[in-house]
């Protein structure tokens, strides 16, 4: 059994401890964002969201979609289905006493990848700006789940 003490001296953990925390914080500011987008351009999803804003027949007219709401709520979409990924396959990997510096490169592309991915979907960038992002950050888990399959799991 780990103790708690030994984890926290393990420099792999600590720095995806570090990296997970930059790139759940962008995930937060993600539905921020998206409320912000909401709440300014008066665009809901559920009756009762418009209500302050009138009532019967005119509160239904903020019942509707928003290019630039959508823009930001499938950017979130896809940090979630992107990061949850990280999180499993990278905390595996960096309990699995890989090399410091190859699970920091590690680390530091999928955050990169994630970070210029949004800033690719907002402003929006032309492709194959978010495309690469995208691959980037897959690859960077795939490669340690990779790594972690052929050092450490019996298959």
């Amino acid at each position: 059994m780990v103790d708690l003490t030994q984890l926290m001296e393990n420099e792999v953990f600590m720095a995806f401890a570090s990296y997970t925390t930059i790139v759940l914080s962008k995930m937060m500011f993600m539905s921020t964002a998206t409320a912000f987008y909401r709440l300014t351009r008066k665009v809901f999803a559920n009756p009762e969201d418009c209500a302050s804003f009138g009532k019967g027949e005119n509160a239904k007219k903020y019942l509707r979609t928003d290019d630039r709401v959508e823009r930001v709520r499938r950017a979130h979409l896809n940090d979630l289905e992107n990061i949850v990924p990280f999180l499993g396959i990278g905390l595996l990997y960096s309990l699995s006493g890989p090399d410091l510096s190859t699970a920091i490169l590690h680390f530091r592309l999928f955050v990169g990848a994630r970070i210029y991915h949004t800033i690719a979907y907002l402003i929006p960038l032309p492709q194959p700006n978010r495309a690469l992002a995208f691959f980037l950050g897959y690859g960077v888990t795939l490669s340690m789940a990779y790594r972690l399959l052929r050092s450490r799991l019996y298959l």
